[in-house]
């Protein structure tokens, strides 16, 4: 690829989660040239982590791979995995972006064949899975990977000093000089689809995660329930592998908080309710509990609420959680809590505890340059930021995937106009 890639008509869409991805094949579809930059090994984002999302409770891989299907099959889409913008400089119509790329150390001759996992002699924690279970050094991020290709992890892999991989490979498809590099693009318009990471449940002190195995995060939930996940998709509590009977799920954990994220993600619950259905549906005589400070479901999802909670077995509770204390012997949580309705403490042993966690910033910590103006919480501030840059999805606000994808949508024809406007000054 030469150093520079000249295209005023083409548009610049930061991050390959499912805001990004629909901007993407909505803008090349009307007839734009667009390049996808994505950090991660592979394109799909958190919804790629997920096991269902409401209000179908579906799985989202049926969405997902609809859309790598419409990538595989639009040739003025080009993606870059493990890229990150380092500037953005210009105006409307005239953007010039610098991105550094990191060597992926496995080339397209790859056929996903696995002979490199099964001689890689080093570990690594699963990040997919969220630190739950390992991989090798060379891995598939996971069983649905787009691209489908394999990658090193050079902070584990000793590269050329082992190189077993290499002898392993049959098809000349892992190359382990590979160098990061760094490339240009001129763009006629930006969008940032940077998504969201989960808060550091680690920060909120009385409530145990990293120091009791058994207390887990949303995120976690969704991989220990997906099939793909590190139980194949059975939730057993991570201390010992026992099936779990019963379950805490805490809301606001660590949000409307001013000591961690002072606002409301707006589906914490929602996904919570979700996840109190996968319990249920695996073991019928399971019981969820629920803490909530308010019980939000917004919009047009109160009717998936009220399905969730005619359920028996899935009680809910306003008052918030006030400290777990573990059993060291039998690994059970001891949650103690008020119950604000009912005017008394209230304590419940279970097996496991689930924290919704909030939906932080991905652009936390970054200066991207032309004129992006982020709020206090590393969100972007849509009017306040540059001409011809602009946000869909997470980057602006916790969002669904139903509004994330209505959002790259609206951003993919905001930036076609802006440069088609551009075209005409």
């Amino acid at each position: 690829m030469p150093s520079s890639v000249e295209s005023h008509r083409g548009i610049l869409v930061v991050g390959g989660g499912i805001a990004g991805i629909t901007t993407a094949v909505e803008a090349a579809e009307a007839g734009y040239e667009v390049y996808i930059v994505e950090k991660n090994p592979y394109l799909g984002g958190r919804v790629a982590q997920l096991y269902k999302y409401f209000p179908k409770l579906c799985p989202p891989y049926c969405g997902l791979e609809i859309n790598f299907q419409r990538i595989k099959k639009e040739p003025r889409v080009r993606f870059f995995t493990l890229a990150e913008v380092d500037k953005i400089e210009g105006r409307p119509g005239n953007f010039d972006v610098t991105i550094t790329q990191r060597p992926r150390y496995v080339n397209d001759r790859c056929t996903a064949c696995n002979a490199c996992v099964a001689v890689c002699p080093v570990d690594r924690p699963n990040e997919f899975n969220f630190g739950m279970g390992t991989t090798k050094a060379i891995y598939l991020p996971h069983e649905m990977a787009f691209p489908m290709k394999y990658v090193i992890d050079d902070r584990a892999c000793r590269l050329t000093e082992c190189a077993k991989c290499v002898e392993a490979c049959q098809y000349n498809a892992i190359d382990l000089t590979m160098q990061p590099r760094t490339f240009s693009l001129k763009v006629g318009a930006v969008v940032l689809a940077t998504g969201w990471k989960p808060y550091d449940a680690a920060r909120i002190d009385n409530l145990g995660f990293g120091k009791y195995p058994n207390v887990i995060t949303n995120v976690m939930m969704e991989r220990l329930a997906a099939p793909n996940g590190p139980t194949k998709g059975k939730i057993l509590r991570p201390s010992d592998g026992k099936p779990v009977e019963s379950a805490v799920f805490i809301q606001c954990a660590g949000s409307r908080d001013v000591n961690h994220l002072g606002y409301c993600s707006s589906i914490c619950c929602l996904a919570s309710l979700k996840e109190a259905t996968y319990l249920r549906d695996q073991n019928p005589s399971a019981k969820a509990y629920v803490f909530y400070i308010d019980l939000r479901t917004p919009g047009t999802y109160e009717y998936f609420s009220q399905k969730v909670l005619s359920d028996q077995n899935v009680s809910i509770m306003k008052g918030k959680v006030a400290k777990i204390v573990e059993d060291p012997q039998t690994k059970q949580l001891t949650v103690e809590a008020e119950d604000i309705l009912g005017a008394e403490k209230t304590t419940l042993t279970v097996d496991l505890v689930v924290l919704a966690t909030g939906m932080a910033s991905s652009l936390e910590g970054s200066k991207l340059g032309a004129g992006v103006t982020l709020d206090k919480d590393s969100f972007v501030v849509a009017d306040a930021s540059g001409e011809g840059i602009f946000a869909a999805g997470c980057a602006r606000s916790p969002v669904d995937v139903a509004t994330a994808t209505q959002e790259g949508t609206a951003a993919a024809l905001r930036a076609i106009e802006t440069i088609q406007i551009a075209a005409r000054r």
